[in-house]
C-alpha cells in the first residue's frame, strides 16, 4: 500500500453519512461530533446512545437499509456495520462518486484511517498505524497521554494569543521567527509550569 499523507480536515458544515447504528458506529459518531460535521445516520437499527444524539439534536438517523443514494451530496462516509457484504457494497459505491469511505476493520475498504488521538486544547496528536494495528497505535496514545499532560493545552492557548500579538509587532521578521521559535521551547513550557504551580500550588502542573 502506498504511504498516507497525513492531514487534518475540516469537517464543519460537511455533510458526513455514517451506515450502521450499532456499537461499532458509537465511536465513530462521537469522533465526528465535535467537527461540525452535519452528522447523518443511516441503520435499521440504533443503540441508546445514538437515539440520544438524535434527541439531543446532534445527528439525523433514518432506522432503515443503506440505498446507493443516500451517498448524495456526502462529503465522507463511515461504515460501521456487521455486514461484510454491505460494507464491500458501500465503499465500491463511495468509490465510483468520488467519497472518501472507511469501512472500519477493513483496511482494503479504507481511504482514510481513524488515528488514536491526544487531545490537549487545540493540540492533538494523531497516530496511526495504517489500520495495520489499532491495538499499538492505542498503547502509543496511552504513553503520549502520559508524556504531554493537561498543560499543554493552556500552554497551546497561550502561545496562539501570544503569536498573534508578535505578529502584530513592528518587530522585523527575523526577531519575530526568533521570538516565537523561543515562545515555543521546551524552557518556556517549564517557566509556564512553575509560573503556574505558583498560583495554584495544589494545581495539577502538567
Amino acid at each position: 500500500m502506498s504511504r498516507l499523507f497525513p492531514m487534518y480536515v475540516k469537517l464543519e458544515d460537511r455533510n458526513v453519512l455514517v451506515v450502521g447504528g450499532g456499537r461499532l458506529a458509537e465511536a465513530k459518531i462521537e469522533g465526528l461530533l465535535d467537527t461540525g460535521a452535519r452528522v447523518r445516520v443511516v441503520a435499521p437499527r440504533a443503540t441508546e446512545r445514538v437515539h440520544a444524539w438524535l434527541e439531543a439534536g446532534a445527528i439525523t438517523l433514518e432506522q432503515r437499509t443503506f440505498a446507493a443514494a443516500d451517498l448524495n451530496d456526502v462529503f465522507l462516509v463511515v461504515v460501521a456495520t456487521s455486514s461484510s457484504s454491505l460494507n464491500e457494497f458501500v465503499f465500491l459505491e463511495s468509490q465510483a462518486r468520488g467519497i472518501l469511505c472507511n469501512a472500519v476493520d477493513v483496511p482494503h475498504q479504507c481511504d482514510f484511517f481513524y488515528p488514536a488521538v491526544v487531545r490537549r486544547g487545540d493540540l492533538q496528536i494523531a497516530i496511526s498505524t495504517g489500520g495495520q494495528s489499532p491495538s499499538l497505535a492505542q498503547l502509543l496514545r496511552q504513553q503520549l497521554e502520559r508524556q504531554f499532560g493537561s498543560s499543554y493545552g493552556e500552554w497551546v492557548a497561550e502561545l496562539g494569543r501570544t503569536r498573534r500579538e508578535v505578529l502584530r509587532s513592528d518587530l522585523g521578521p527575523e526577531q519575530k521567527r526568533f521570538l516565537l521559535q523561543s515562545l515555543a521551547s521546551q524552557n518556556a513550557f517549564e517557566q509556564m509550569v512553575s509560573d503556574r504551580r505558583a498560583r495554584n500550588p495544589r494545581g495539577e502542573a502538567a
